[in-house]
């Protein structure tokens, strides 16, 4: 207990830890939707995009950075959505396109004006030391917004989850639907950036919804397991960050990673197999249908 309690008499510790954890939650959270729908992908774009903005915005004014980076990354999401909506361009071809396009721009700015300071550290790789209370503040309200629209708009995400074609003309509004979940997961990646970093948070809205996905076919259930995975590979990585003087991103992934081998061990094929959506489980489609 003493070792447990230790870190916790350091103010930039308390802070971490209880960031860490709420990002592996809001990460694992919003992570399902985006596991079921085959676009893991799109997290590591959009990570990657919103580091375009994020480089753009500091040349100019890098006291709004935030603000600029959100922006960008949401006029990101929103174009990835419109062009694969298109028969021809699939939603990874979108991706591909517009994230590493912005990400490129990213890199040559900073290579043309300057890739030093903190803020560009930070983005890139994640880091507890530069947690703030604002950003504390704007990581709580980005979680509460993502809870509010995953409860209120629960069936209709559902049901557009797994037949799009069929809750659209049941009524609902797909286009509109899907544009505000990408809005909601551009949010939550740059709400997790500090924490996280770039390179790093695409794994952490992937692994515990997989690790979900292995362990439950239930719907409600994978969201809950998601999120709990999620928050204790935060508060666990964290903990072990502190130790093992190594960045808190890194450790909170490979805490995930760990999960993942042991649910893949207790679980063998059958496992692998619910994430490769060849052992569907009727209970998502009855639920989504309803």
């Amino acid at each position: 207990m003493d070792v447990l309690i230790e870190p916790l008499g350091y103010a930039f510790f308390t802070k971490g830890l209880l960031v860490a954890t709420l990002s592996g939650a809001l990460l694992g959270l919003i992570g399902v939707y985006i596991v079921l729908r085959g676009m893991s992908y799109i997290g590591h774009g959009l990570s990657h995009s919103i580091f375009g903005g994020f480089a753009a915005v500091q040349l100019f004014a890098a006291q709004f950075y935030i603000l600029g980076a959100g922006l960008w990354g949401i006029a990101s999401a929103l174009a990835i959505n419109a062009v694969s909506r298109r028969s021809r361009v699939g939603a990874d071809a979108a991706i591909g396109v517009i994230t590493t396009a912005s990400f490129a721009l990213g890199v040559a700015l900073f290579s043309k004006f300057g890739t030093s300071g903190p803020a560009f550290d930070n983005a890139l790789f994640g880091s507890i030391l530069g947690i703030s209370t604002e950003q504390i503040i704007g990581l709580a309200v980005v979680s509460a917004l993502t809870v509010a629209f995953v409860l209120v708009r629960y069936r209709a995400l559902l049901f557009t989850t797994f037949d799009p074609q069929v809750a659209e003309v049941s009524g609902v509004n797909v286009r509109r639907l899907e544009a505000a979940l990408m809005v909601v997961l551009s949010l939550a990646i740059l709400a997790t950036l500090t924490v996280i970093g770039v390179t790093l948070v695409a794994a952490m809205l992937v692994i515990p919804a997989v690790v979900a996905r292995m362990l439950t076919d239930s719907f409600s259930k994978m969201l809950v397991i998601s999120t709990v995975v999620g928050a204790a590979s935060g508060l666990i990585g964290m903990y072990a960050s502190y130790f093992a003087g190594v960045p808190s991103g890194t450790m909170i992934v490979l805490v995930g990673a760990a999960v993942f081998l042991v649910v893949l061990a207790l679980t063998g094929g059958r496992g692998l197999r619910k994430t490769a959506g060849l052992d569907h489980h009727p209970e998502m489609v009855t639920a989504a249908t309803r």
